[in-house]
């Protein structure tokens, strides 16, 4: 059916893409990790507990790397809605299929898909079946033990982090060698 669907609009536009969308919520809780310390010794770092937050919603493409990013004060259908509009402006010239958890915002009866895209839903509960998983986890690799003094700082070391993310990064994280061997099969 999705390849069906797919290949009837490939006939009126061009080309199709295969993306992984997630969101993740950032904030200025101090996110702890590993420390290299003498044997024996517990690491210990200086933490802050503000619950302060943004969200980072994203589409990777697993073929490329090409990515999107946006962020958003609320995890809600209304947001994902804006969301959806922005990453079909920024294909503008592509079919998306969309590969997402079953967020109940993302299943809002409420929404409504852009013409140019395909929301495929993940089995429940494998988040890490969605390569962006990765994505989140380097993202918040580079800010572990980062101490952030309000929500702008925190934009600001977010927005380094995700600059130095270029296409090839993105690739070598979420390129999976099973995904791109079933999108060369169906000619994606």
């Amino acid at each position: 059916m999705l390849s069906w669907m797919a290949i009837t609009m490939m006939s009126n536009t061009g080309k199709i893409r295969f993306l992984c969308e997630d969101e993740t919520r950032l904030g200025l809780k101090t996110i702890s990790g590993r420390k290299i310390t003498a044997k024996w010794v517990k690491p210990y770092g200086k933490v802050q507990g503000q619950f302060q937050a943004i969200y980072i919603y994203g589409v990777v493409e697993p073929k490329t790397g090409e990515h999107f990013f946006y962020e958003f004060t609320h995890l809600n259908s209304q947001c994902f809605q804006i969301f959806l509009e922005l990453v079909s402006e920024y294909f503008a010239d592509s079919i998306l299929i969309i590969q997402l958890d079953n967020g109940r915002f993302h299943k809002a009866k409420n929404l409504k898909i852009p013409d140019n895209i395909i929301l495929m839903f993940q089995p429940p509960h494998c988040p890490e079946s969605n390569p962006i998983e990765q994505i989140w986890q380097y993202l918040k690799k580079g800010l572990r033990w980062k101490l952030p003094r309000d929500l702008e700082e925190l934009r600001l070391l977010i927005g380094q982090r995700l600059e130095e993310m270029n296409k090839e990064v993105i690739a070598s994280i979420v390129g999976r060698g099973y995904i791109l061997d079933a999108l060369s099969v169906v000619g994606i």
